[in-house]
């Protein structure tokens, strides 16, 4: 039976904050059932299942977006059966470069598999920008969350997004009706699969699976894969998570406690972080081809860094040609949760960084 753990606050920017609300609480129920696990401020899991996530950042619709940026976004829903959904980013492009294809990016949002959303103000903004400065078609996933959906949900959302995907590259093939706004803009053989935090584990064990399984995608071709702190984890601690482990790493998002509490909730029962969904240097774990490039972004102030940097040399070991960038002074989810004026000059770099690798690959 899990034990209640109350792990300390996540600190966000405070321009994420809102008040909470539209988040009413039955007070008789609270009183009746004990909470087993608690992220304060994100997460709150009672014993008889219940779960609340506090609106702790804003929530957008796809219409909202910066009007300089000159970017088209919808959300769509892929499967009706398990309602996941993506929300579609278009770049607006002139002149000649009009009538050439863009690469797609597949993108799969952060939040230790128990939080977060597409429609966060946050991926919102990120995301809209990354498609404006990088020239990509981005089609962000709204996977099911853990513990109501424990892993391998995820995963099997991820796969699935990939396989509507294909569906809908051969309808524009056969000049089919489907969605034409954002599909004839689309370089299908040119995609490439993109997270950050848990949704950077999600696109790494969704290419293993994959490339293990030798599945055929045709006519995607997925060129590469980009992983933005990806969350990984193991019974024996790093370095870094050791000297972290009392406190909260300094312009980062990401706490120990925070972490071990996510893979409690996410991993299947009776799992340990050494799962190879969660540490990928387990014992049985499969790399897959070295066909597909692959960019790992590393934040320094990051509990995750030196088990990000591990999964690289090892990568590096099996052969596998890993383009490895590390970003000093910013901490975990920088990118989308500090508004720091080095965390923006940092973000900055990301797209760049970001926008060679596609372009090279």
């Amino acid at each position: 039976m899990r034990t209640q753990k109350m792990v300390p606050a996540i600190t966000l920017d405070p321009s994420y904050f809102k008040q909470k609300t539209n988040n009413t609480v039955d007070h008789h129920h609270q009183h009746e059932n004990i909470v087993i696990e608690e992220i304060k401020g994100l997460i709150k899991v009672y014993k008889d299942g219940h779960v609340e996530r506090p609106q702790i950042v804003p929530c957008v619709t796809a219409a909202v977006a910066d009007p300089e940026l000159g970017v088209t976004s919808m959300d769509i829903v892929i499967d009706r059966f398990t309602n996941v959904s993506s929300r579609f980013y278009v770049p607006k492009r002139h002149g000649m470069n009009s009538m050439k294809k863009l690469p797609l990016l597949v993108y799969f949002h952060g939040g230790g598999f128990c939080a977060g959303s597409t429609a966060w103000s946050c991926y919102h903004e990120f995301l809209a920008k990354l498609a404006a400065k990088a020239g990509c078609v981005i089609m962000s996933v709204n996977y099911r969350l853990a513990p109501e959906h424990p892993l391998p949900a995820a995963y099997e959302d991820g796969l699935r997004a990939l396989v509507w995907l294909k569906q809908q590259a051969f309808c524009e093939r056969g000049g089919e009706e489907n969605n034409q706004w954002w599909s004839t803009q689309c370089d299908f053989s040119r995609i490439f699969l993109v997270g950050d935090s848990a949704g950077a584990n999600i696109a790494h064990n969704v290419i293993t699976r994959l490339l293990c399984s030798g599945t055929i995608l045709l006519p995607l071709i997925i060129k590469g894969v980009i992983l933005v702190q990806p969350f990984f984890g193991g019974e024996a601690r790093t370095s870094s998570e050791k000297y972290y482990y009392m406190v909260q790493p300094r312009h980062s998002v990401l706490n120990l406690a925070a972490s071990d509490t996510y893979w409690r909730l996410a991993l299947p029962a009776g799992s340990n972080r050494d799962h190879p969904w969660c540490n990928p240097l387990a014992n049985g774990s499969c790399f897959g081809s070295d066909s597909v490039a692959m960019m790992v972004c590393i934040s320094e102030l990051d509990i995750l860094k030196d088990r990000e940097l591990e999964f690289c040399a090892a990568m590096a070991r099996a052969g596998k040609n890993v383009e490895t960038v590390v970003y000093r002074g910013v901490g975990h989810a920088f990118q989308v949760l500090d508004k720091s004026m080095l965390a923006q000059t940092r973000c900055h770099e990301m797209i760049a960084h970001i926008k060679a690798f596609v372009e090279n690959n």
